[in-house]
């Protein structure tokens, strides 16, 4: 047997609604609903909720920034014009004291280099000669450094071969050494 359904039909043909009255008319069901979604999710809507307003607080501030131009950020052609002119005359002066100073470094590297030159001219003489070329250059390094410099005594410090106080290897009564490497074999 076949169910069918039975529609009232108004005078004109029309189907009737059921009038009945609705049902849960207030909204607790409402409320019961927002109790189980924020007692399942309570947490992560906080924080949801927390990073949504840090976030349009920062596109606000960000926003007012650009759009506001008060006198003391508002500048003047006239100004722009001159700190610009101050920066590239700022720059130009360092380019000229760095040019400067190339300069003077390069003609020191020449002058250094002539000397090289001139040196090893000087021991190919010596050696064309029969002369030993060492001693030359010791006295000429001797010469350049007394000038320069205080000349120290040559005094050799006291070493012994083989003898190293961390190892207490070679002399002395203590012979301690350093432990092994790594983790610890106790159990």
């Amino acid at each position: 047997m076949e169910d069918v359904e039975i529609v009232d039909v108004d005078d004109d043909g029309v189907p009737q609604m059921d009038k009945t009255p609705i049902k849960n008319q207030d909204l607790s069901f409402a409320f019961r609903a927002a109790g189980d979604l924020v007692g399942q999710y309570g947490w992560y809507l906080l924080l949801l909720t927390v990073a949504v307003y840090v976030l349009v607080q920062r596109l606000a501030r960000r926003r007012a920034r650009r759009r506001s131009v008060s006198p003391e950020t508002a500048q003047d052609p006239a100004s722009v014009v001159r700190r610009q002119e101050a920066l590239e005359e700022a720059r130009r002066k360092m380019q000229l004291e760095f040019d400067a100073k190339a300069a003077l470094f390069r003609e020191k590297q020449k002058q250094l280099e002539e000397e090289k030159r001139q040196q090893k001219i000087e021991m190919w003489d010596s050696m064309q000669e029969g002369r030993s070329y060492k001693g030359k250059l010791d006295q000429a390094s001797e010469e350049a450094s007394s000038s320069a410099t205080v000349l120290k005594p040559d005094k050799k410090p006291f070493r012994n071969n083989g003898y190293n106080p961390l190892t207490g290897e070679g002399g002395g009564s203590c012979a301690w050494r350093p432990g092994r490497r790594g983790p610890s074999s106790g159990g």
